[in-house]
């Protein structure tokens, strides 16, 4: 009798039921029971996962252990032997007794003293898989073990185990700490000896890496740390332009032993004795027929999301060059799309999510159409052992930082720029050579005017209304900045001491981002002023996140603490001047760290007047103490070094 024929009965008390019948009303009749508002008994075994079939898998492989140097590497497509093992919660099950239940046909069985629930397919499944075994590939194994579904196997994979570093990857074991080398030439922070103890440890398997750490907290320190190693191979270095000339500079303070060449230039050849090798996103994919064959150990792409369209040439070209490890660093590895992701993972680890086809189907539309909250969930899981992402917000990194990040970003000439910088050398020079006394003073005030207008933009000089995209490395850089800046929904403050070229920003920046920005100079009214720090200061999505200042007008007096990056486009030589715009965003109010640039042009007088600064010996406690009136006492020798061009300082 059915479960209805006994409830038809005059007070039923107990009906008798096979195992398919029991199994029916733990599936159908009990939660429908429990629906219409009838107390229901199950078992304490019924749900519970220990009752259900899952495979374990075990695999083995021969890997170095995680050090900076280790040439043994599994990689992606390197074979692990491996084998299956299927149980019950925690009791694994022979062959013979699976054997014995998928005779048995029934979803119930009793075995070893517990009832389980059984299902067939599932069963046949796992049966298939217990008589494989041999090889897999490393991807292979990573994806069983890095996705809970039944997916393609059709049984659940409960765990996944291997030997060696392997091992440590599928569970996420704790990594093991390596110290940089006794080539590195600086102190890592905790949280950037962890970047290089993970970079290390992949480098180990062979496996890809993306480095996405928030801007300001030191990938490019992290990576030198492990190009410094004596043992570490060759490695091409792939980055925007404007980022050449602060490699170099890099390169050589932290990691000064490694042979540096910058693959650039109209005769250009690649430099057989060279560690580093530093080459652009355009040229890399120009000379892709010279750069595959160079033998790379390591190809690293500094701003990676410059190859999140896949299907660029540019894209396509950076993907063929072979090396045994890649790296990409980026501080936003998804920037408007998963298939910016797919992208730059499939640089780094090819293969590992698939063809982008198969890619968007799994991913890209249930997750960015449907808002499938399981597949993003698969993702992050594939994903998350080749992705070290660590935020300035992060209570266990803020510990590590001091409140106020300040660095230099140095930037590089256009050759337009570098051709009106020397002729303005030229120029000035005859003229302060036959000049004496106050007109003397007057010429040399005058021509680091002009050189420093230069250094910000051509227009700036000229004051043609000419347009400013494409002509100052200054502002490629910038822009660079605030689109990562406007990405994470974060606000900055822009400093310059020229009213005339905050006017230009202002315009330039407003119409590259589609947003309004905000401009505060000396001509204008407190009432405008107090309307332009509460507009900025407020905290609605709509707020305008850039305001330009005049370094007179919005040095002082102004609390500005919604903005958590602030940037010095220009340099005032007196530090102090500088410190106090600076602290109109980092004050009493400010919850957040702040991120401090200050821009210098490479090989101008901005950088030599900079490093005085910094040392404090020699000229530098005289321009320190009274600004640039003490350039004007210099000899015309003294001003002719200071104001020369060197040849690191052109991009192009």
């Amino acid at each position: 009798p059915t479960l209805a024929d006994s409830l038809g009965t005059p007070q039923p008390e107990e009906l008798e039921l096979d195992a398919a019948g029991a199994h029916s009303f733990l599936r159908e009749a009990a939660p429908l029971l429990h629906t219409a508002g009838f107390g229901v008994l199950l078992p304490k075994w019924w749900g519970k996962p220990s009752s259900r079939l899952g495979a374990r898998l075990r695999a083995s492989s021969k890997t170095a252990p995680g050090t900076v140097a280790a040439k043994s590497a599994l990689g992606l497509d390197s074979l692990v032997d491996y084998s299956w093992e299927l149980s019950l919660g925690d009791e694994p099950l022979s062959e013979a007794e699976l054997t014995e239940l998928a005779e048995l046909k029934s979803p119930l069985v009793r075995i070893r003293g517990q009832w389980v629930e059984l299902d067939t397919k599932r069963l046949a499944n796992g049966l298939k898989l217990l008589r494989e075994g041999g090889q897999m590939t490393v991807a292979d194994l990573l994806h069983a073990g890095l996705s809970t579904e039944d997916g393609a196997l059709g049984v659940q994979v409960l765990e996944v185990t291997a030997d060696g570093p392997l091992g440590d990857l599928l569970s996420g074991g704790s990594l093991k700490l390596v110290e940089p080398p006794d080539e590195f030439v600086g102190q890592l922070r905790p949280y950037q000896q962890r970047g290089l103890s993970w970079l290390a440890f992949l480098q180990s398997l062979g496996l890809g890496a993306i480095l996405a750490d928030d801007m300001g907290l030191g990938k490019t320190v992290q990576l030198l740390a492990l190009l410094a190693h004596p043992d570490s191979g060759r490695t091409l270095l792939i980055c925007p332009m404007s980022l050449v000339g602060n490699w170099q500079r890099e390169a050589a303070r932290f990691a000064p032993k490694l042979q540096v060449h910058v693959h650039h230039g109209a005769d250009r050849k690649l430099s057989p004795d060279a560690d580093l090798v530093i080459t652009t996103y355009a040229l890399a994919a120009r000379d892709l027929a010279l750069l595959k064959e160079a033998g790379w150990d390591r190809v690293v792409l500094d701003e990676a999301q410059a190859i999140k369209n896949a299907a660029t040439r540019q894209a396509v070209a950076i993907r063929a060059i072979p090396a045994r490890h890649r790296i990409a660093a980026t501080g936003t590895p998804v920037e408007n799309r998963l298939a910016d992701l797919w992208s730059i993972m499939e640089f780094a680890n090819p293969g590992l999510l698939g063809g982008a086809t198969t890619f968007k189907k799994a991913y890209a539309v249930p997750v960015e159409r449907h808002g499938d909250a399981e597949a993003a969930e698969r993702l992050r899981r594939i994903t998350s052992p080749f992705i070290l992402r660590r935020l300035k917000t992060d209570k266990s990194i803020i510990s590590d930082l001091p409140e106020k990040l300040e660095m230099e970003v140095l930037c590089n000439l256009t050759a337009e720029q570098a051709s009106l910088y020397q002729a303005v050398v030229d120029d000035m020079m005859a003229r302060i050579e036959n000049s004496d006394g106050m007109e003397r003073r007057g010429l040399v005030l005058a021509t680091m005017t002009k050189l420093k207008q230069v250094c910000n933009h051509p227009a700036q000089l000229l004051n043609d209304g000419s347009r400013l995209a494409g002509r100052s490395g200054k502002l490629a850089r910038l822009e660079e900045i605030l689109e990562e800046v406007l990405t994470a929904g974060e606000k900055a403050l822009l400093f310059t001491q020229y009213a005339s070229f905050g006017g230009m920003l202002r315009s330039h920046l407003s119409a590259r981002f589609g947003r309004e920005v905000l401009f505060l100079h000396g001509g204008v009214s407190r009432t405008e002023r107090n309307a332009l720090v509460s507009r900025f200061q407020s905290t609605d999505p709509g707020s305008p996140a850039l305001f330009v200042l005049s370094l007179k007008a919005g040095g002082t007096g102004l609390t500005l603490t919604e903005a958590n990056h602030v940037i010095h486009v220009d340099r005032w030589w007196n530090p102090a001047v500088e410190d106090q715009a600076t602290d109109r965003a980092f004050r009493i109010g400010q919850t957040r760290n702040v991120q401090v640039r200050k821009f210098v042009c490479a090989g101008t007088v901005e950088e030599k007047i900079s490093t005085m600064i910094q040392e404090k010996r020699g000229l530098a406690a005289r321009i320190v103490g009274t600004g640039e009136l003490a350039l004007s006492e210099l000899s015309t020798p003294e001003l002719r070094e200071l104001f020369a061009l060197t040849p690191d300082a052109v991009s192009e």
